[in-house]
């Protein structure tokens, strides 16, 4: 199984044969070159190592000039690069499985460092999941975190939006485990399965994918091949 890093860019709709409106999220997913290969022997699983983006690097101090504001690439990151032949660090690298069906895919492509993975991989029609990292909504309230209806309006009430008991003081007299209390809520990681390919657009790098996906616009997801 292969997939490709790519970009929320938003939701648009399109059109297909018969007519009928498709409501798409659309992904930005430039070419990512492979940074390295993992095998068994080598990092335990069958697995690619994908970059996407790059990262600016330090300038060469010249007398008392310093390095301009903001983050740099760290050594480690640019040695790792150049191993790849890459002249920037990826702004971003996720590892693929090769293997996650053992057993339903006994051929395991192969791919070397320096290829590139580009949104050819897909075709309209197949099936994906996307991964990527839900809104950050940060300290919530149980109403706006799990639905809870709260209490009521009227006859002077003023518990409007609160939880109610969180635990019978007879039995067990402590709170259970889990419950539903305030708390952050979003900014966690998101995977949505069974999503179908729309169009791929390659000159542009685009893919358009039916339905919602998980992150803001411009939040990096991961878009991989259904096993």
């Amino acid at each position: 199984m292969i997939g490709i890093i790519g970009k929320k860019l938003g939701m648009t709709q399109i059109f297909n044969d018969r007519g009928q409106q498709i409501p798409c999220t659309v992904v930005e997913a430039p070419p990512n070159p492979v940074v390295q290969v993992l095998t068994p022997e080598v990092g335990g699983v069958n697995a690619v190592q994908l970059g996407f983006g790059s990262q600016k690097l330090r300038r060469e101090s010249v007398g008392r000039e310093r390095t301009p504001r903001g983050r740099r690439a760290s050594k480690a990151e640019v040695g790792h690069a150049a191993k790849a032949g890459l002249e920037a660090p990826p702004r971003v690298l996720r590892n693929f499985r090769l293997d996650d069906a053992p057993g339903k895919n006994p051929e395991i492509p192969t791919y070397t460092v320096g290829d590139n993975i580009t949104v050819e991989i897909f075709a309209p029609g197949e099936q994906v999941k996307v991964t990527g990292t839900t809104k950050g909504r940060g300290f919530q309230g149980v109403v706006k975190r799990y639905g809870i209806g709260g209490g009521p309006n009227t006859h002077g009430s003023t518990k409007h939006r609160q939880p109610g008991s969180i635990g019978p003081g007879t039995n067990p007299s402590r709170v259970i485990k889990g419950k539903k209390m305030p708390g952050q809520y979003g900014n966690e990681r998101h995977t949505q399965t069974h999503l179908r390919v729309e169009k791929v657009d390659v000159e542009r790098n685009l893919i358009y994918i039916r339905g919602a996906v998980a992150g803001p616009t411009n939040g990096i997801v991961l878009v991989r091949k259904q096993g």
